[in-house]
């Protein structure tokens, strides 16, 4: 959800409301409701008892996240898509979500005000904050100077070594792949979701659950994919291949500031093993092959796919796994695709192109 704009007036004319008029804001926000696609929570649900049963260090409301940004003289910057998470009762879903326990050790990608580091650090969790913007890292860092189980690092997460950053915590830890693992929750900035996604998915060796908070459209793109229709993507393919998703939970708007002009999501993904991924001979050949395929999207695969082998060998191989030599790449499953790559590198199809590892 990149360079999403806001309607929402300069940060003077909010301050100017929080001293002068404040009974001109709602006091509650819009809960989060039911999607028809998705059975889900709702944000009303209180579903994490622990974060409930401790006391919060203070309400990260509107009138807080506007203190926050003011004592360091900011204004959220559309440029690294930041849009601040006012409802508390969010932020305990997506902890809810992630199943976070005590002694937890937990990724945040952009913390922003802190409100969901806040969360977290009630839940007992371990906390690695991420975050680009050095003033809101400043920040954060303040907030949680006397918190031993934080640690907040300046850094853009799509250039950072972050399996450098995590072993130091996970070292040591129990054969047992939910305690030995790291956990993902994080209220991502709207503008780096996919590039974020590409790079967490695949290490499931680190990280056990991916819970992040997405923009709605998105979500149910990614999550809920249907054949045969202009949604069905590479990323699709990839999402599949490593990790189960989930779509949670529906986020309203209104429960952001800036305001976004559209709905957010929480979706969950429960990362896939390598022994668990499924049976390719070189995972750069097969999704060299996926995103050759959607190259056209239109075009059937005899046509996409020439440039690896001729029509006649790709629709032999289409036969060979029964689908017909017709076909187009939204109509394949994952399955399909890796059937399919299995029988095209079984006749070497690929080394001519020098695609196979």
């Amino acid at each position: 959800m990149s360079n999403l704009a806001h309607t929402s007036p300069p940060l003077s004319s909010f301050i100017y409301i929080t001293e002068h008029n404040i009974s001109s804001f709602p006091s509650q926000y819009n809960t989060c409701t039911r999607t028809k696609t998705c059975p889900i929570v709702r944000a009303t649900d209180k579903t994490n008892s622990k974060a409930e049963a401790k006391p919060r260090n203070q309400e990260d409301d509107y009138h807080a996240t506007l203190k926050a940004l003011n004592s360091k003289g900011r204004t959220p910057r559309k440029s690294l898509g930041q849009h601040y998470m006012l409802n508390s009762s969010i932020n305990e879903q997506l902890v809810a979500a992630a199943n976070v326990n005590e002694g937890d050790v937990v990724l945040e990608i952009g913390p922003g005000t802190g409100s969901l580091t806040n969360v977290l650090v009630e839940s007992g969790a371990t906390v690695l904050a991420i975050e680009k913007d050095p003033y809101m890292a400043e920040l954060v860092r303040e907030r949680f100077a006397g918190v031993d189980n934080v640690k907040v690092l300046q850094e853009d997460f799509t250039r950072c070594h972050v399996r450098s950053h995590l072993l130091p915590y996970l070292e040591g830890n129990s054969l047992d792949r939910s305690t030995r693992c790291a956990k993902v929750v994080s209220n991502l900035p709207f503008n780096i979701s996919t590039d974020v996604i590409k790079l967490l998915l695949p290490m499931g060796d680190i990280f056990s659950e991916v819970v992040l908070l997405l923009q709605e459209e998105a979500a149910l793109r990614l999550v809920d994919p249907s054949l045969r229709t202009s949604e069905y993507r590479p990323i699709n393919i990839f999402i599949n291949f490593y990790s189960d998703p989930e779509y949670k939970l529906n986020v309203p708007r209104t429960n952001f500031f800036p305001q976004p002009k559209v709905d957010a999501a929480i979706v969950a993904f429960r990362l896939k093993q390598a022994v668990d991924y499924p049976a390719v001979s070189s995972t750069k050949s097969f999704f060299s092959m996926v995103n050759s395929a959607f190259n056209g999207k239109r075009k059937m695969l005899r046509k996409s796919l020439q440039h690896i082998c001729s029509s006649s060998e790709i629709e032999e191989a289409l036969r060979n796994i029964n689908l017909l030599a017709t076909s187009r790449p939204e109509e394949l499953t994952l399955e399909d695709f890796v059937n399919l790559h299995g029988v095209i590198v079984k006749n070497s199809m690929f080394v001519h192109d020098g695609l196979e590892d």
